[in-house]
């Protein structure tokens, strides 16, 4: 679209009503927004709760209570705490400002630094394939929704699908016990027979499985041997994947002015879930010895020199706030220029782990009454992942009283969570869309919208096969970990070594206002040097400690594994591609070439004529050149 030199476009002022040579305009804008482009968030309420929604999501709830108690109790906060603040926060922070700056989508925001565009894409493509199985994983949730509306929760006892290994409570195999004073070895029957009592410490039990637990693999997830035997499609799954993805659809469908309204219900409604599970959780007997489990009487601070729980924490932090998937760029990309991001990225990440702790006390006040009703040591009914979400609770769950109620909020609130989180992930997609082909977007965006979440569907119907659980898994294991590393690595090399740290923070600065020495302290420490640290560390870990994906107790195939490092290759591949494509459309000597591409493209700075002030006055109108073109680098000034 060529540059229209008419009153109010790209300035921060209303558009006057007779701007007829105006093309349609994007469901995303609407007269009052700053940005009439791309359009702006309603009100700020909408960004901080998309936000909290996008990062507050299912491993808040299953993964970060069973790693606190996995680590010492109480005292992995402090790690997590200390990781939150050297790593989290500084990376959380730097996408916010980063997006809203530019007010661009994850890939076209490198025109700061072309040569990195790859990562960009990079974070793009990760995005996609997380939202094809992250939706699998709600279409679980709805599932499990559906079989609650029932007098009797259909996991609740053996019933016609199970086993001879299914038991509700544990069966004693063998044991010792005294006979005519001495001490035998026999087995339950004879000792039971012969009236006689096992000595404790002595007793081997029966292998068997939770009905909740057969119930997941038998009846839910239909579940084959291995990724070798992919089976058929398992229907009523592959029905609630479509129905979630309808839900997202319909959301989505007018882009940020939609997903901002739905999320007052998703990303708040199960704060209110978690406080009557939590309620309901310690009122029953048994509730006080899960919690105990989950804090500790007195917490491990031994565990505190075990390298291992560090690297725990670290990982939790980085990977429950969504950092360097592109989503916190996208969402941050439709605010208005002056709003105060530091702000919103400090509530943002505390509200994400307070409600990882507050959800703790919610899952392990259950968990205990479990085992309690087992006469079990909580150890021994604690789980993370599927195994809490889908075996572990529900079967506590199933104890209570009234338990169709508690298994239905349970999966409302799993439902929720998963929602608001995949809202975001599709914008991330629609914004990258949006940013290469504006125009397009403005005539076809519900068609556009619709689109991508039909081919997601089709793309995750593998996933709801009878080996879908392991597709589902080995995406999780390779895509959802070293290339959202990788990505976050070079993405802050590249602002913060190449770029420059200082000039970043003065673009800050432009939007927040002119910061104290003392304010920027903290930040340069971090960015300059503790935050890279930090994640070289955590890839290198990852890599070293490297095991092949297994799902319980099955092994993956070796092509599965080969599968699983294509698409982590797929993902970053394009990082080392788009470099040298950069490269060679440069002019120069090689040298004068790689330093061309290290610097910003002459249409790089504030969307708007307005912000830009003395410092980008020289910037060329982001509506001049054709936004479907990847800018080349002799476009570039300095």
């Amino acid at each position: 679209m060529g540059m229209l030199n008419l009153p109010g476009f790209l300035s921060c002022g209303k558009k006057k009503k007779d701007f007829s040579l105006s093309s349609e305009k994007d469901a995303h804008a609407s007269d009052s927004d700053e940005n009439l482009e791309r359009g702006n968030w309603s009100n700020k309420a909408d960004y901080l709760l998309s936000m909290v929604g996008y990062a507050v999501g299912l491993g808040n709830v299953w993964r970060f209570p069973y790693l606190t108690y996995q680590n010492g109790g109480g005292a992995f906060l402090i790690p997590y705490t200390l990781m939150l603040a050297l790593a989290g926060l500084p990376l959380f922070f730097m996408e916010c400002s980063l997006g809203q700056f530019a007010s661009l989508g994850p890939i076209s925001v490198w025109r700061i630094l072309p040569l990195f565009q790859g990562v960009g894409i990079t974070m793009v493509i990760i995005s996609t394939f997380v939202a094809i199985y992250y939706n699998v994983i709600i279409a679980y949730a709805l599932y499990y929704l559906f079989a609650s509306f029932q007098k009797v929760l259909p996991w609740s006892d053996c019933f016609s699908w199970a086993d001879e290994f299914c038991s509700k409570t544990r069966l004693i195999s063998d044991c010792n016990a005294t006979l005519n004073g001495e001490i035998i070895h026999a087995n339950y029957s004879f000792i039971t027979s012969n009236n006689l009592t096992c000595i404790n410490d002595t007793i081997n039990y029966k292998p068997v499985q939770f009905p909740s637990e057969q119930y997941w693999n038998k009846v839910a997830l239909q579940r084959s041997s291995g990724l070798d035997e992919t089976g058929n499609i398992v229907w009523y799954l592959a029905l609630c994947l479509l129905l979630s993805w309808m839900i997202v659809a319909a959301a989505l469908f007018k882009g940020i002015k939609s997903s901002g309204k739905v999320v007052y219900f998703t990303a708040l409604f199960p704060y209110v879930i978690l406080l009557i599970l939590l309620v309901r959780g310690a009122t029953l007997e048994g509730a006080l010895d899960g919690i105990e489990y989950y804090i500790g009487k007195q917490s491990n601070i031994t565990k505190l020199m075990e390298a291992e729980v560090w690297k725990d924490a670290a990982t939790q932090i980085f990977y429950s706030l969504s950092v360097a998937w592109g989503g916190l760029v996208a969402l941050s990309s439709y605010n208005k220029f002056h709003n105060n991001c530091y702000s919103d990225a400090i509530f943002v990440c505390v509200t994400n782990c307070l409600t990882s702790v507050f959800a703790g006390f919610a899952i392990f006040s259950v968990l205990g009454h479990m085992a309690f009703v087992l006469e079990r040591p909580v150890s021994e009914v604690v789980d993370s992942g599927f195994d809490l979400a889908f075996v572990a609770y529900p079967e506590a769950l199933s104890k209570l009283p009234v338990s169709p109620l508690w298994s239905f909020l349970f999966f409302f609130m799993l439902l929720l969570l998963g929602l608001d989180s995949q809202f975001a992930t599709i914008e991330t997609l629609t914004t990258t869309i949006q940013d290469i082909y504006p125009q397009m977007m403005k005539k076809l965006r519900i068609p556009i919208t619709l689109g991508v979440c039909i081919l997601l569907f089709f793309l995750g119907l593998i996933c709801v096969t009878q080996a879908g659980i392991y597709w589902v898994n080995l995406i999780d294991h390779f895509c959802a970990g070293w290339g959202i590393l990788i990505a976050a690595v070079l993405e802050i090399i590249g602002i913060i070594y190449i770029y420059g740290g200082n000039r970043f923070i003065e673009d800050i600065e432009m939007m927040i206002g002119k910061k104290s020495c003392f304010f920027w302290m903290w930040w340069r420490m971090c960015w300059f040097f503790l935050t890279p640290v930090l994640l070289v560390a955590i890839l290198v870990w990852s890599l070293v400690t490297f095991s092949t994906p297994t799902y319980g107790s099955v092994l993956y195939p070796a092509w599965g594994t080969a599968v699983g490092w294509c698409m982590i290759i797929f993902c970053v591949i394009w990082i080392p591609i788009i470099a040298v494509v950069k490269i060679c459309k440069a002019e120069g000597n090689i040298c004068q070439r790689i330093v061309s591409c290290c610097r910003p493209t002459a249409n790089w700075g504030p969307y708007l004529e307005c912000h830009r002030g003395e410092r980008y006055s020289h910037v060329v109108n982001p509506q001049k050149e054709k936004e479907h073109e990847i800018p080349t680098v002799s476009a570039f000034t300095y």
